[in-house]
């Protein structure tokens, strides 16, 4: 997958994440401006959102989606914490148990996804969400570890 259309997904995830008609209000941009900073079609090849618009969506979604991917494609990883899945780390032993329940949480839905030999839209996004709840936890156990490090 090259860069544009890695940037285009995320993009299309973002305002679909926000929801049409609400993106449009956040940004004074219509339904067609939006579908073309998105669009796999070739006229639109050269067409991304501009930041300020990333900026506006992003405040109204659940997630940084094109924030992440940008940091992705440098190999930063994000911490975000809108919303918490586990209960707050007491230190690295409670990590070490939440990061096996994580991490079965998510062989269990890659076991269902891949149960007919393909991994559909709905259940990569699924993967996805468990793959970014265990990265959170696997940042919990970093920061409790650096503390005990002194």
């Amino acid at each position: 997958m090259s860069i544009e259309s890695y940037l285009k997904k995320h993009s299309e995830a973002l305002v679909k994440d926000v929801g049409i008609e609400a993106a449009c209000e956040a940004t004074g941009k219509s339904k067609a401006t939006l579908g073309r900073y998105y669009s796999d079609q070739s006229e639109h090849d050269d067409r991304f959102m501009p930041i300020d618009v990333v900026a506006k969506l992003e405040a109204a979604s659940r997630f940084p989606h094109v924030t992440s991917a940008l940091a992705d494609l440098r190999g930063i990883t994000l911490s975000y914490d809108a919303e918490r899945k586990n209960a707050a780390s007491s230190g690295v032993n409670q990590d070490v148990v939440m990061l096996a329940q994580r991490f079965a949480v998510l062989m269990s839905e890659y076991n269902s996804a891949i149960g007919d030999g393909k991994i559909s839209v709905n259940e990569a996004k699924r993967l996805l969400r468990e793959t970014l709840a265990l990265q959170q936890v696997l940042l919990d156990m970093k920061l409790n570890l650096e503390e005990e490090a002194g």
